[in-house]
């Protein structure tokens, strides 16, 4: 069967060829055209698992706590007021002389570290929460956009636990165990989001990458939330360590060492959670000895 559809494709082809055109040549762009239509097919593929996945995340929030999805359609805050920053903020780390930093105002160039020492002390838990969330507007067309769409997910899932420990919002958390593939696909996202960003570095850092590496930290040093996220993703964080390590190691840029000491920042702020310190001194050791036997070799 297959070979009569070949011969028949081939006679076809070969029939409807425009003139002064070779069969050769008329087959090739066949092929380049019905390409074309394919990656038009898998954008909106993308765009469609896209909306899918904000609307199961809409549903899933509004499943823990009816309450707070209901208050935070009434605000009117857009997700450009939450992440954006005003750039001037980091105009004293916009060169980098190519010599290494032992201090860490590279990495609070990026304003993760002060970000997140903020959000540690911060204790508030009255109805501002509810005012500074945006709405969830997740369907996005670019990368750089894209990661938006966990953050806010995210920052909605933490906000709620925090009001439920207040006591000002009834929360039912056991509603991430029956919807274990909204949660998996989230945190995929928002990792795979973190380590685009990280290969490309960007100075001044986009508020977005600050806001995602700050959710992370968030997610995992939270007693309730972590056992979630680390049961469904520990595969995957394991992998997203594994490529930060790999971008420390093969970075060889004139210019690396800013964008290098925010990445080993964040690898240990992520060896705040004493599961992922185990695997992650683990990974840590498994590069020096390969590193001694390539020496010994």
């Amino acid at each position: 069967y297959l070979k009569i559809s070949k011969l028949a494709l081939a006679f076809a082809i070969i029939h409807s060829k425009p003139p002064g055109k070779s069969s050769k040549e008329y087959t090739e762009y066949l092929a380049k055209a019905v390409s074309k239509q394919d990656s038009g097919w898998k954008w909106k593929v993308e765009v469609l698992e896209a909306e899918v996945l904000r609307l199961r995340q809409e549903l899933l929030l509004t499943r823990i706590s009816p309450r707070f999805c209901l208050e935070n359609r009434k605000q009117d805050t857009s997700a450009e007021t939450l992440l954006g920053r005003d750039p001037t903020s980091y105009s004293s780390q916009l060169e980098d002389s190519g010599c290494d930093v032992c201090n860490d105002s590279a990495f609070d160039s990026l304003g993760i570290a002060s970000d997140f020492h903020r959000s540690e002390h911060n204790v508030n838990t009255s109805k501002h929460w509810l005012e500074r969330v945006p709405p969830l507007n997740l369907c996005h067309t670019s990368k750089e956009e894209s990661l938006t769409a966990p953050v806010q997910f995210f920052q909605r899932l933490l906000e709620i636990r925090k009001l439920s420990e207040g006591g000002i919002l009834q929360a039912d958390f056991s509603e991430l165990e029956n919807d274990s593939f909204t949660l998996s696909n989230s945190v995929s996202q928002l990792l795979d989001g973190l380590i685009v960003f990280y290969n490309s570095p960007k100075f001044p850092a986009p508020s977005f990458l600050t806001e995602g590496v700050c959710v992370l930290i968030s997610l995992i040093t939270d007693t309730k939330l972590s056992n979630q996220v680390l049961k469904k993703c520990f595969k995957k964080m394991e992998e997203f360590k594994k490529n930060l390590i790999q971008i420390i190691l093969r970075n060889r840029s004139v210019n690396r060492f800013q964008a290098l000491h925010s990445v080993s920042q964040t690898l240990s702020l992520l060896g705040r959670n004493n599961i992922l310190r185990n695997s992650l001194i683990s990974l840590l050791l498994s590069e020096v000895r390969q590193f001694a036997e390539q020496l010994l070799q």
